[in-house]
């Protein structure tokens, strides 16, 4: 696994070598080079299901257009014109954006008979890498109900911030980027990515503190006593 990501600041020394090792990769994956691609694939699988995961109702369906943004990936790589890590990630977050977007357009046009709602069956299997945490649904029906509407209450929360702050928060919490990253993949300086960031969890916090109860403790609320670093 290569060990670019999450330290790009220029006092570090290996910066250099990293964004060449990356662009090394870039360039191989432009030629269609399938270890290349399967790298990219590991290394941001993450933060797309991630992003993807906190948009859509349930996890199959995230599954599903995860796997459509890297299909995506691999058959636009090679007309991609940038050359360091911050401008692919910028891109393949807005094939994701698209991608959802897309969902949701089609969603509208479907009959109301058509099932939007995940069953027990769509989330039987493996739960690694699930942005919530629950029980098998078959031994725990009443915890998987909890989760699912944990699930959509973070998703709805999540739908109600501005796309950039949602990028933000899936580059410095789901990919661990520094600021000065963050700030590249969006274009912006430093100050306003972490303005960004203090209002995207802040904001997070409200919406999904009106849904628990007295007493309990918000999914974000930990991300918010942490501050902007």
């Amino acid at each position: 696994m290569f060990s670019w990501r999450r330290t790009s600041g220029s006092s570090d020394p290996d910066t250099g070598k990293r964004a060449s090792a990356f662009t090394r990769l870039l360039d191989s994956a432009r030629q269609g080079e399938s270890e290349a691609l399967s790298t990219l694939y590991r290394e941001f699988l993450p933060g797309v299901f991630g992003y993807v995961a906190t948009r859509v109702p349930d996890r199959a369906t995230a599954e599903d257009l995860t796997s459509e943004v890297f299909l995506k990936m691999v058959e636009g790589i090679g007309q991609l014109r940038t050359g360091d890590e911050a401008g692919f990630v910028a891109w393949i977050l807005q094939i994701a954006r698209i991608t959802v977007a897309g969902f949701y357009r089609k969603r509208e046009k479907l009959p109301a008979h058509v099932p939007l709602e995940s069953t027990s069956g769509d989330n039987e299997g493996d739960t690694e890498n699930m942005p919530i945490s629950a029980s098998h649904p078959d031994s725990d029906p009443v915890r998987w109900t909890e989760a699912r509407d944990e699930w959509n209450t973070t998703v709805k929360a999540m739908n109600k911030l501005t796309e950039e702050q949602r990028q933000v928060l899936v580059g410095r919490l789901l990919l661990g980027y520094d600021v000065a990253t963050v700030a590249r993949m969006l274009g912006k300086n430093e100050n306003a990515i972490k303005a960004l960031q203090f209002r995207a969890l802040h904001s997070l916090h409200r919406f999904l503190q009106k849904d628990v109860s007295p007493g309990e403790t918000s999914p974000i609320e930990t991300q918010n006593r942490g501050g902007v670093r």
